[in-house]
């Protein structure tokens, strides 16, 4: 600045709102400018130099501190510092003044015309500087916020817990945003409050007791309006705000209130909170309002998830219910066999377990199991009760409950896996079973093991016209079987179990 025979220079960017923002100075020791505001726009106060340059777009020469009344508002701290003259250059980006160079001297008329045109040139090229340099950081702000976003987006479609993907969006809020403090509320469907779910930045718990019911308090308005709310001072907010403890012990001043809406639907509200004032622009806003519409896409995905895996418990219990209500029609129908098919169903299971079956497979054993004789619903009452031995004819009607039962259960899609037990477990190791003749290994394994289990409880049961049999001569029968009616690994793994 010596060059150009100034002793104080300072550099100025033209705000929105009308005001001049002082961003560097030159001058060891004189803090001018900084004791003083500027503006640009049309109030009186910006019909200095500054704010004329700003308007215009051309510069302002003052010859003379002492007697120009565009000096104001720093005419006498001007000269209090020994400075007799000024020169105000504006920036200029794209055919718009964004702000200004100033450059004051202690002589008289010390910028001449000549000098002022390179004085234009040299601020030509400080004008380009600092919008290169605004163009680069907002170019990385940008990119910083699309990478954000994208975190957010891979941390909803990653997980499904909801307060790790929350904590992730509040981060990047904080962090983005360059504010205190953050939380989500979430809306509670079936109590209509809204309730705290996430927060960052806070210095105390305060906010965790935050419920509020819709339209109650700030919060409660955003949600029931569906609208982003701006609070410039909470302090003068009054009881409107409501959360007095929050205030009191977090010293906020500046608040935004944002709706998460997913699908037409309210979710919850996104809530700002800074200790200082907030003065966004447009960019700002929108990221807002992006990162809200990340947080509603994240509640509904966990939501909708959620809703899916309570319904598909609620349906697999259902079916459940359903199989053991027909597992207990049939023993209802026979009572000769009462009990014995829940017997069955525990024994196979265990036997299946330790014959190293897995947890689906042994869903479906469990089914089979309780459903193994479902067919006899299609024989003939006079015939499955008959009290003595069965002729050859009704033996071989008898013989056709599996496949009826086959026919009852392969039309039932989710049934179909389990189907061998009901199918064959009347098949034998020989080939002398029915309904099919299968041999050793063809035989399903879920059928060869129920096979041995269902003998052992027929047996081991007492009958209108025999007493149950000791353990221990049915355990000498089955052994007995074992190669020809039962598969012998079978028959060990059962015996040693």
């Amino acid at each position: 600045m010596d060059a150009f025979g100034a002793r104080l220079a300072w550099l100025g960017r033209a705000e929105p709102d009308g005001r001049v923002t002082v961003l560097e100075t030159y001058g060891q020791g004189i803090e001018v400018p900084l004791r003083l505001t500027f503006r640009w726009d049309d109030t009186p106060e910006a019909q200095g130099a500054v704010g004329t340059a700003i308007r215009t777009g051309f510069p302002v020469v003052i010859a003379d501190l002492a007697g120009d009344p565009r000096a104001a508002p720093w005419r006498e701290a001007a000269l209090a510092e020994g400075f007799r003259c000024m020169v105000v250059l504006p920036l200029i980006s794209r055919d718009r003044p964004f702000g200004v160079l100033v450059l004051f001297s202690d002589q008289l008329d010390a910028f001449p015309g000549e000098q002022v045109d390179f004085l234009k040139s040299y601020a030509n090229q400080v004008a380009a500087a600092l919008e290169n340099t605004r163009l680069f950081a907002e170019t990385q702000r940008r990119l910083s916020r699309t990478q954000a976003l994208r975190n957010i987006d891979i941390a909803i479609t990653s997980s499904l817990d909801l307060r790790m993907t929350l904590n992730i969006l509040l981060e990047q809020v904080t962090t983005q945003l360059d504010v205190d403090a953050a939380d989500v509320l979430l809306l509670n469907a079936r109590t209509q409050m809204l309730e705290y779910a996430a927060g960052r930045g806070f210095r105390t718990s305060a906010i965790r007791e935050t419920r509020r019911r819709l339209g109650e308090g700030n919060a409660g308005r955003v949600a029931l309006e569906r609208r982003t709310l701006h609070i410039s001072s909470l302090p003068e907010a009054g009881p409107a705000f409501g959360r007095t403890s929050l205030l009191v012990k977090e010293n906020f001043i500046a608040y935004y209130g944002v709706p998460l809406i997913a699908k037409g639907q309210v979710t919850g509200v996104l809530e700002i909170f800074h200790r200082a004032p907030l003065d966004p622009d447009p960019e700002w806003l929108a990221f807002l309002e992006a990162l809200a519409g990340q947080a509603a896409i994240a509640i509904d995905s966990v939501t909708l998830f959620d809703d899916l895996q309570r319904s598909n418990t609620e349906l697999s219990l259902a079916y459940e219910t359903t199989l053991e209500g027909w597992s207990a029609a049939l023993d209802l129908r026979d009572k000769e066999t009462e009990g014995h098919t829940q017997r069955v169903t525990e024994l196979t299971l265990k036997l299946a377990r330790a014959m190293g079956f897995s947890e689906d497979e042994l869903v479906q054993v469990r089914r089979g199991a309780l459903l193994h004789d479902i067919g006899k619903m299609g024989i003939p009452d006079p015939i499955l009760l008959k009290p003595g031995q069965l002729t050859d004819e009704e033996w071989e009607i008898m013989r056709k409950h599996p496949g009826y039962a086959y026919a009852l259960l392969h039309p039932i899609a989710y049934l179909r896996p389990a189907l061998d037990i009901p199918y064959c477990h009347h098949e034998k190791w020989d080939g002398a079973g029915y309904p099919r003749g299968l041999k050793g290994e063809q035989i399903p394994l879920a059928a060869r093991l129920f096979a041995v289990v269902d003998v052992w409880d027929a047996l081991r049961s007492d009958r209108p016209y025999r007493p149950g049999w000791p353990e221990a001569k049915v355990r000498e029968h089955i052994r007995a079987l074992s190669g020809t009616h039962f598969d012998p690994q079978v028959v060990e793994a059962f015996l040693n179990s």
